[in-house]
């Protein structure tokens, strides 16, 4: 029986003799071996976390291997079902068009398509674009269908030298597309057995009725080309020469933005704006410098009538260029006539002083660089003298009538007009 008192905790009893207390030596010593065993329990514990995450990996690495073995990267058969259309943007590497392949639903494995296109050197060449390819390809298809240049569309080429509206010759009655009709064809798409083609009709329906905004106009254009008016003109030269892609599926206005904010974006490239500043001219002003250049003379003088230019606006003298009298004109010979050098129009240099109201044409690289580089002379006139393409170059009045002898000796021009 307890002789303890209800309510109090029993004190453990001591067992076995009186522990003697430990000296400093004997303390330190037991210390050390403490740390020791609690320093080789953790090394334990670490090593076995490694082991455990070497397995994990081990594992999932097998069983990735075990996976693709029994499950291998799938392709598409046969011929293709529906037509599409898919955009290779600019800058894209082949994974990001065979990433747009897979998400159209031409390829079913991006791994297979770039697998396949290894072998397959013309991919690298895959230039920015619209591509019409069918649905549900296999890979080697679908590579050997995207490097087929009849399968592009919407590509679209602009000459040096071309105007918005169709030419005709007066002489031989031929007729140079205009862009509106270059774009209208680039634009046609044929697919599923159904055909898309934009009309000229409506990009100058577009070009007329669109806010300056809506079609992408520069900033630095955009004075003189609100103060045209509603005249589809009023975009003349924005659309520079060269290789552009047309969305076929886009509406007019959409595309004559596309157009003008690309090109607009080239010329940027190119320093325009900075160089017209350093001319004392707008970016408008040199641009409409480069078109006249483009339509009055050959590329090996492009820089000295460039500079004829320069020359009469700084006397001031009338420019009296030929062709802003047959720009607004649907049927253009290279000589025209009184009447038509009489008539006043926003283009025409023989009836006003300066620069015509907008460019004449879409001007190309080298017509743009001579504008902005003329050669250094003392040229006012000048004249082709031969079907050669010979140009005769003065400062001298009383000799350049005696070069324009020599052009109607040779053909050129016409004693009538």
């Amino acid at each position: 029986m307890s002789d303890q008192k209800p309510g109090r905790k029993a004190k453990p009893a001591a067992v076995g003799p009186p522990r003697r207390p430990m000296s400093r030596t004997e303390r330190a010593r037991e210390d050390r071996r403490q740390r020791q065993h609690s320093r080789r329990r953790r090394m334990a514990t670490g090593l076995g976390a490694v082991l455990v995450t070497i397995l994990v990996i081990a594992g999932v690495f097998l069983g990735s291997k075990l996976w693709h073995t029994s499950n291998p990267v799938v392709d598409f058969t046969g011929e293709g079902g529906q037509q599409v259309l898919i955009e290779v943007h600019e800058g894209d590497y082949t994974t990001a068009v065979a990433q747009t392949l897979l998400s159209a639903g031409v390829i079913a494995s991006v791994e297979t398509f770039l697998d396949v296109a290894q072998s397959n050197p013309a991919i690298a060449a895959i230039q920015p674009g619209f591509y019409r390819l069918k649905a549900e390809l296999p890979a080697a298809t679908a590579v050997h269908e995207l490097v087929d240049p009849g399968n592009r569309v919407g590509k679209l080429v602009i000459p040096e030298g071309r105007q918005l509206d169709d030419v005709t010759d007066q002489k031989t009655d031929a007729v140079t597309a205009g862009l509106f009709t270059l774009i209208a064809e680039a634009s046609c798409l044929d697919l599923n057995g159904d055909r898309h083609c934009l009309k000229a009709e409506e990009l100058r329906y577009a070009a007329e009725t669109e806010t300056p905004e809506a079609l992408s106009v520069p900033e630095w254009a955009l004075g003189p080309v609100t103060k045209m008016g509603h005249d589809h003109r009023r975009i003349e030269g924005l659309i520079t020469a060269g290789t552009w892609n047309v969305d076929p599926t886009a509406p007019a206005a959409a595309v004559l933005a596309k157009l003008i904010s690309q090109s607009a974006a080239e010329l940027a490239k190119s320093n325009l704006p900075g160089t017209a500043e350093q001319l004392g001219m707008t970016p408008y002003e040199l641009l409409v410098v480069a078109s006249l250049v483009q339509r009055e003379a050959l590329p090996h003088d492009f820089a000295k009538v460039a500079r004829v230019i320069d020359n009469r606006l700084g006397e001031p003298q009338r420019l009296e260029f030929d062709s802003t009298v047959n720009y607004p004109l649907d049927r253009q010979e290279v000589a025209t006539t009184d009447a038509d050098r009489a008539k006043v129009t926003p283009w025409n240099t023989y009836a006003s002083d300066g620069l015509p109201a907008t460019p004449i044409c879409s001007p190309g690289t080298e017509a743009l660089q001579a504008a902005e580089h003329p050669d250094p002379g003392d040229w006012l006139y000048f004249v082709t003298i031969d079907k050669e393409g010979t140009t005769l170059f003065t400062h001298n009045y009383q000799q350049h009538l005696n070069n324009i002898e020599l052009a109607l000796d040779n053909g050129v021009l016409d004693s009538s007009r």
